[in-house]
């Protein structure tokens, strides 16, 4: 299919591919606690740090979630400490921020990127989607495997750090790739998941065999049922 990319978003390489129809959706909710500011705190993981054994391994989880999670969590705090960006919402300081404090927006980002991803993984995930979102992925790409490839293409290919995405925007389901901490949200889309592709999210497991990270996510561990209720909110 077309790679058609998106308005607005070239300074920061925003790929994003098979943008056909299905059903459309707003923004809903915010992220389990990170809807406001006031300071934030870093959420607990859905599941206990061993959980994503073999596949991410607990040392991973313990430096991913413990220093580098944290460490953007604590970066926000301080950056808006005594501003007006202290009353705001995650998703508000994002769009806020976005072009114009990059130290902000990439700290910010990075919180919600972060928790994000991890609500798209789960022990014993993996396998395929059902019921609207899986429809919805067959209509867009042909069948539900397509999507899944398009997906695991998107992110083994997004060049350096990134994030590969599952979203909607203005009614269409469409994959997406995205460089360092950049958001979605800022060019109107909805996540539904995420996979992060920077090396910290599998180097000490995988060391450069990205792919193989890849694989034992989408395999294994991704969270269609986290999507499809992204999907239906």
């Amino acid at each position: 299919m077309q790679t058609k990319p998106a308005k607005g978003m070239d300074r920061r390489s925003f790929i994003k591919t098979a943008a056909l129809g299905a059903a459309a959706v707003g923004l809903g909710a915010g992220l389990p606690g990170v809807a406001r500011a006031e300071p934030f705190k870093l959420p607990p993981l859905p599941w206990a740090e061993n959980a994503l054994e073999p596949y991410i391994s607990a040392r991973t989880i313990s430096f991913h979630y413990g220093k580098h999670h944290a460490g953007y969590v604590r970066k926000l705090n301080a950056a808006i400490k005594g501003t007006p960006w202290a009353s705001k919402s995650l998703e508000e300081i994002i769009k806020g921020s976005y072009n114009k404090d990059d130290y902000l927006f990439n700290n910010a980002a990075q919180v919600w990127n972060h928790t994000f991803y991890w609500n798209s993984l789960k022990p014993g995930g993996g396998g395929r989607p059902s019921g609207d979102l899986a429809a919805a992925m067959a209509t867009v790409f042909g069948s539900v495997d397509a999507c899944k490839e398009h997906l695991l293409n998107a992110s083994a290919k997004r060049f350096g750090s990134g994030w590969g995405w599952l979203c909607i925007k203005d009614g269409k389901l469409l994959v997406a790739s995205s460089a360092n901490a950049l958001n979605p949200i800022v060019d109107g889309m909805k996540p539904l998941l995420t996979i992060d592709v920077w090396e910290h999210a599998y180097y000490l497991d995988y060391q450069n065999r990205r792919g193989d990270y890849l694989k034992g996510v989408m395999d294994h561990l991704i969270n269609w049922d986290f999507a499809a209720r992204n999907l239906a909110s």
